[in-house]
């Protein structure tokens, strides 16, 4: 099918554009090491944007060239999207995506498919799991980070609904129409704060309520002030799996 493949993104997954067929394969690569279950992740990114393309969202649609899968092959979980052309070069800001994700979230709240409910902790536990498996020292400090937010887990969890679960800048393509949202393997059951957290872009409860005000409320901004911890743990854990794998 492809005579000129060229790779797209080569980092927690690799993408390759299978030219000239509009079609991109997605293979797990860093992801296949903390997560036992990436075909799930991956089944689930097809499953959410097949429902929002079918509800005219803009999203990148799973592939009707090539069945989508997920698929193993010699041990390598993929899949295959359609591929949207874009400028790779142009990014929203922060705010422009906050202002977005209302009507994201409120189309994803129509998503009746089982997602998972404890998402970001559950990769935490995944990749301090791994960085043991491989030798890795001095991890107890992550731990012991670990189980304080996850004490005060409950109290941040609350009125969840389907979320992105990697709502930052460089999940949206810039086309000639205007954004597409893209990259729904992260989604899970959690309060809109989590989508939040990924667009605040700092700690601290200034960023927090920012978001919060940009977004138009829905959460308090104590909620997102939480996640940003836990997505700043799970990033500088990942940090170190980039520097060891």
């Amino acid at each position: 099918m492809s005579a000129d493949p060229v790779v797209l993104k080569d980092g927690s997954n690799v993408l390759v554009h299978l030219r000239p067929a509009p079609v991109v394969a997605r293979i797990a690569a860093r992801t296949a090491l903390v997560r036992p279950s990436v075909a799930g992740h991956f089944a689930r990114d097809a499953s959410i944007s097949a429902f929002l393309a079918s509800r005219g969202v803009p999203v990148v649609p799973p592939s009707p060239e090539l069945p989508a899968g997920p698929h193993t092959r010699d041990g390598f979980v993929l899949s295959f999207s359609t591929y949207v052309p874009h400028d790779s070069d142009v990014e929203l800001s922060r705010p422009d995506v906050l202002k977005l994700l209302p009507d994201l979230h409120a189309e994803l709240r129509l998503y009746e498919g089982e997602l998972p409910v404890r998402g970001p902790m559950d990769d935490v536990d995944n990749t301090l799991s791994y960085l043991e498996s491989i030798g890795v020292g001095e991890l107890e400090p992550f731990r012991e980070r670990r189980a304080e937010l996850l004490a005060a887990w409950d109290a941040h969890h609350h009125d969840v609904q389907p979320l992105h679960g990697d709502s930052h800048p460089g999940n949206l393509l810039m086309t000639a129409s205007g954004p597409v949202w893209n990259d729904f393997e992260d989604t899970w059951r959690g309060p809109v704060a989590w989508d939040l957290a990924c667009l605040a872009g700092a700690q601290g409860e200034e960023a927090a309520q920012r978001a919060v005000e940009i977004y138009g409320g829905g959460a308090a901004s104590s909620d997102v002030e939480f996640h940003v911890e836990v997505r700043f743990l799970f990033g500088t854990l990942w940090g170190v799996l980039m520097e060891r794998s």
